[in-house]
């Protein structure tokens, strides 16, 4: 925790904060784009059959309305419109007779569209279903398709969690950014649907990366009083992006120029980044975290990165208050920290990690802890007051479920404060990633429990509102709070902060720790 006096000889807040916040406002901008993008650049247009008779103009008949060639080549539906899936073999010209009734018809023999379909563009020009005809009898591989891009963040999560330890957090975040442009630019050249869902699950799995480094990056990077404004910048950026990509798909309707629009600023991103990277010192706004520095053992480097903070904010006292020595004398437990090995297994084996890690499994949706439990709770009661109200009442009906949807962007905005608060740098991406990979599990597992709304129509809602609040119940339970307090730098400041509740000695949680270690 002393590298908060660090920080403070550095300048503490200042231009560089802002910088680094802005420079980061892209991707984070760029994030909900990939991850809500299927639903407009995947849309189901309305359909029919393809027929001789309506779509080749040499044998349309010049004495019938399209609406009567309409209605002898394709039969109704179940709601009353063409049929998306079924033609009749031969026109049924008895059904332009006003005393047809439904017999006449509903007996008439039918075949699947063997010739193809025609799409309706008059809201999308084309489409990923439009393209590969994921209608019909093809209709499941369009949900096949988002499960597996789920599957790339669930895998993404993990594997990433695991070596940002080792990696770094800003080559990750670059080289994610490129993963992400160039998978998602490729799939607008996929020749078949398997190679799309291949190109979409390494975009996932890029995207879970920048996902983890963003929060984490800029959480390391400022102090305990203003970490709750940088992080709800970052959520209401990423809130803003969520409203963004519906005025872009109303732009561009094409399912191709939407892809690669949302897939090229992130390719800029990642080539700035490296350039800035390998450039001149004096452009490099943007540096590592001198914090995993420090525990990785690299505390030259970590000097370098925070005397550059401190030019960048204008604290020129820190080229003779910031010196090796003082780094040293002030992290003597974090160098400590950097000898000692960690991996994905601590995250099981310290009990007050454990707990923690456990807890987060249940309540993924959760933030500090009264506000989280709050806004978690209302939203869990909103969902079930709507799944009770009467279908005439429309107005309630969106009222609270505008009302549930802004508690969850709450819960959601406290959750990228709370988990970065939670663990120690060592460990805090490699829980990140494993909280971020039973998030998606919950993300896959929602469109299976919609599914059984056919049988049993009351489960859905009941599940999608009992779970947050049962989850608020145990974020009270279990969770400590976190306000005010610094970002704990190793294992033993979290047995420090519990000594300090109890009365107990840091020293005592340090030795104890070390022992342990």
């Amino acid at each position: 925790m002393a590298f908060e006096e660090l920080l403070e000889r550095a300048g503490g807040m200042g231009l560089f904060q802002v910088l680094q916040v802005a420079t980061l406002l892209l991707p984070t901008i760029f994030t909900p784009f990939h991850m809500l993008l299927e639903n407009f650049s995947a849309a189901i247009p309305d359909h029919r059959c393809w027929t001789h008779m309506l779509d080749n103009g040499s044998e349309t008949s010049a004495n019938l309305t399209y609406e009567a060639l309409l209605a002898v080549s394709i039969p109704p539906g179940p709601d009353q419109q063409p049929h998306p899936c079924r033609r009749f073999r031969q026109p049924q010209w008895q059904l332009l007779d006003p005393n047809t009734t439904a017999a006449n018809w509903s007996e008439a023999a039918t075949e699947p569209c063997v010739d193809g379909w025609v799409y309706d563009h008059s809201t999308f020009t084309a489409t990923v279903v439009t393209k590969w005809n994921l209608v019909c009898d093809s209709q499941g591989l369009k949900p096949m398709g988002q499960s597996i891009y789920m599957a790339g963040i669930l895998v993404g999560s993990f594997i990433w969690g695991l070596l940002s330890y080792r990696l770094g957090r800003k080559p990750m975040l670059s080289w994610c950014c490129l993963q992400v442009a160039v998978a998602g630019t490729g799939t607008t050249f996929a020749p078949n649907f398997l190679i799309y869902c291949g190109l979409r699950f390494l975009s996932a799995f890029g995207l879970a990366g920048i996902i983890l480094v963003l929060s984490t990056l800029i959480a390391e990077w400022t102090t305990t009083r203003r970490r709750a404004v940088t992080m709800m910048i970052l959520g209401c950026t990423y809130s803003t992006g969520q409203m963004a990509v519906a005025g872009l798909a109303f732009i561009l309707r094409d399912w191709q120029d939407l892809q690669l629009a949302t897939s090229m600023p992130l390719l800029a991103f990642s080539l700035v980044s490296w350039s800035v990277r390998f450039g001149a010192s004096s452009r490099r706004w943007l540096p590592e975290s001198a914090r995993w520095l420090i525990i990785t053992g690299q505390p030259d480097r970590a000097l370098q990165e925070l005397k550059k903070v401190a030019r960048i904010n204008g604290h020129k006292e820190a080229r003779k208050t910031l010196t090796i020595e003082v780094l040293m004398s002030s992290m003597k437990e974090e160098a400590v920290s950097a000898r000692a090995h960690t991996s994905v297994l601590d995250l099981i084996r310290m009990p007050a990690l454990r707990r923690r890690i456990c807890t987060m499994l249940v309540v993924k949706f959760l933030g500090r802890r009264m506000t989280q439990a709050g806004s978690l709770s209302l939203a869990g009661f909103c969902i079930l007051a709507n799944a009770l109200m009467p279908q005439d009442l429309q107005s309630w009906r969106v009222a609270f479920a505008v009302l549930g949807k802004g508690c969850f962007g709450i819960s959601l905005t406290c959750l990228t404060i709370y988990r970065t608060e939670l663990f120690p740098t060592p460990l805090r991406m490699t829980a990140e990633g494993f909280l971020q990979s039973v998030g998606r599990l919950g993300a896959m597992m929602g469109p299976l429990i919609r599914m059984a709304r056919q049988a049993l129509p009351l489960l859905p809602p009941l599940c999608y509102g009992i779970i947050p609040v049962a989850s608020s119940l145990v974020l009270l339970l279990f969770l400590p709070e976190t306000q005010d307090l610094p970002l704990p730098d190793t294992i033993w400041d979290l047995q420090g902060r519990r000594s300090d509740a109890t009365g107990g000695h840091r020293q005592e949680a340090v030795i104890m720790e070390s022992t342990w270690l």
